[in-house]
């Protein structure tokens, strides 16, 4: 697995992306503008390191569970109610969960390669 080539990560970037930058069109409540932007800066940093750093499982998971909390979180910041902020975040954060969770084995299978045999 070569450093920069998984289009998964890439995926995952810009659905944290369009996260963050989202609260400016949403204008949703303050607990919003919060999750969506913690949530979406964390599947930013680690997709820029999953891209970077190739077969490392542990951060595979991280930007799995970004994205399962990226998907939560309008139940978790009570903030169903606003339809843009909501829905935004239903579908990043599906869209970043399902994509690194494909991901995931290709990472642990990358990362055995890489560990030296006893």
């Amino acid at each position: 697995m070569k450093k920069w080539m998984r289009w998964e990560d890439y995926v995952a970037g810009v659905c944290g992306l369009v996260a963050a930058l989202s609260v400016i069109v949403t204008m949703p409540s303050t607990a919003a503008v919060s999750l969506m932007l913690v949530f979406g800066i964390l599947l930013i940093a680690t997709a820029v390191l999953n891209l970077s750093m190739p077969g490392t499982p542990w951060l595979e998971y991280a930007q799995a569970a970004f994205g399962v909390l990226l998907f939560v979180s309008p139940w978790i910041g009570n903030y169903t109610g606003t339809a843009g902020a909501a829905w935004t975040s239903w579908i990043a954060g599906l869209v970043a969960a399902a994509v690194t969770a494909a991901a995931i084995k290709p990472s642990i299978d990358t990362h055995r390669k890489m560990m030296p045999s006893h």
